[in-house]
């Protein structure tokens, strides 16, 4: 079977593609809803043991999820809520996160963007980014993708419309995160965003698009800003790495805005996002910050150390003042999936380093100037 038949309108053709394997497994990430029929995708991922334990507080199963501006929290104990946002027309479902140790004070947030055929819960499971933010006190959102939107529950990273910062799903994404700060008081100069696959590519675009939103992001086997506008070019760029990064126009002043520093985790095993991508959002994020050339060298620490059965090469680049401005681990083995999660949730490989820890690490070194 011809693999560009994802681009057929038909419920069967679409769901072959999971038979594919590899390139089926590419076909999940990108298929464009305008081409595709909306509900052919059944709930696939099963809600585990562990799952169901993160949502200790928070909306009953079938309950009707209350919009944002309502939410109750319970003192005392960590509350796992489920919501939803209203933007222009459309409606963002999300759960959210709050630590027992916030009391009013404002705290720092991490946007969480799940990837294909993924939900809150599942993606909550499977990083452990939970337990990290009750331990060192974060807000965590989940907004969710829905099958209306996209049949795999993808963000559509591709479409240019979903990458701009007035329009689409990269502005709706923004427009969620300052009402949950407003909402839960978080403190406005620590917001960060990751995401994995195509919600790491989707949190590329909101680095891209919102550098005065977010102070870091973490992109676990994402792609670059721009390398696609349809789904043949991103199928393409996934494949090979070697789609061009579509740079963001310059300001008028001829200023380029605030590169926002990246943390990037990639597998060298990945057969569905292909490791490359991983070198060109490093360039994309130097390019940004006013290298001459993404290429040219630059100060940065290679380690490679045996860690739960997966290896790794591990590179901190400098900026001209010699501040660490960004890192890439390219686990060895590793295939597409959360470095050092969990097995409660999908898409994961407990061996090799804990991205989640080392992302909020990361994290905890930016703060936006205000």
């Amino acid at each position: 079977m011809d693999p560009f038949d994802a681009f057929a309108s038909t419920r069967d053709t679409l769901w072959s593609l999971i038979a594919l394997g590899p390139v089926g497994l590419a076909a999940q990430f990108f298929v464009d809803p305008q081409t595709a029929v909306a509900s052919a995708a059944p709930e696939t991922t099963s809600k585990t043991d562990a799952a169901h334990r993160l949502a200790s507080a928070g909306t009953q199963a079938g309950a009707t999820a209350p919009p944002v501006g309502r939410l109750t929290l319970q003192a005392g104990r960590p509350n796992w809520l489920s919501s939803r946002f209203e933007h222009g027309d459309d409606a963002l479902h999300f759960k959210l996160y709050v630590p027992s140790g916030y009391h009013g004070k404002p705290m720092p947030m991490i946007v969480m963007l799940h990837g294909a055929q993924q939900d809150p819960d599942d993606f909550a499971a499977g990083t452990e980014m939970n337990a990290i933010a009750e331990a060192q006190g974060y807000i965590v959102v989940y907004p969710e993708q829905s099958e209306g939107a996209n049949p795999f529950k993808c963000w559509n990273w591709f479409r240019p419309a979903d990458r701009t910062r007035e329009s689409g799903e990269t502005a709706m994404i923004a427009a969620l995160t300052r009402e949950v700060m407003a909402i839960c008081n978080v403190d406005e100069a620590r917001v960060y965003v990751a995401g994995m696959s195509a919600g790491g590519a989707m949190a590329v675009n909101l680095a891209v698009t919102h550098p005065d939103l977010y102070a870091a992001a973490a992109i676990h086997s994402g792609v670059a800003f721009g390398v696609a506008d349809e789904p043949l070019s991103a199928l393409c760029a996934m494949n090979d790495g070697m789609g061009k990064a579509g740079l963001p126009a310059l300001s008028s002043d001829g200023i380029r805005a605030r590169a926002v520093p990246l943390i990037v985790f990639h597998g060298d095993a990945d057969d569905t996002v292909h490791p490359r991508n991983s070198d060109q959002i490093v360039s994309m994020s130097r390019l940004l910050s006013g290298a001459r050339d993404a290429t040219q060298a630059s100060p940065l620490t290679r380690v490679e150390i045996e860690r739960n059965g997966h290896g790794y090469t591990h590179h901190v680049f400098h900026d001209r003042d010699g501040v660490a401005s960004g890192e890439q681990w390219i686990v060895h083995g590793l295939g597409h999936a959360w470095s050092g999660g969990s097995a409660a949730g999908t898409h994961t490989d407990a061996r090799g380093p804990h991205a989640t820890t080392e992302i909020v690490r990361f994290f905890s070194q930016y703060c936006l100037d205000r």
